[in-house]
């Protein structure tokens, strides 16, 4: 059995992949999504900002993936940030 079955954080929300990362990535591309931009202060972390913005600090990789982040919960003062208005949309798209 995968951990990703039994991981309950996990099973029956959203899942982190490449599939998944691309899916968004096109869709900000062709503006299918209504997004909002935010600059990152310091020390703030993405998970931290996700939990804040969309309620789940697990979709922090929601908001690398539309800001084009490859990895990273801590980044430099400055970075600008896509987080989504809707995020209801996103669980729609690749949930």
């Amino acid at each position: 059995m995968r951990r990703y079955k039994r991981d309950q954080r996990v099973s029956g929300g959203l899942l982190q992949t490449a599939q998944s990362v691309t899916i968004l990535r096109r869709a900000k591309e062709f503006g299918l999504l209504s997004l909002r931009e935010m600059v990152l202060s310091q020390s703030q972390r993405l998970d931290h900002i996700a939990y804040r913005e969309l309620g789940d600090p697990h979709a922090w990789w929601v908001i690398a993936a539309l800001s084009d982040i490859g990895w990273g919960m801590q980044l430099p003062p400055g970075t600008i940030l896509f987080i989504p208005n809707d995020f209801r949309v996103i669980q729609q798209l690749v949930g």
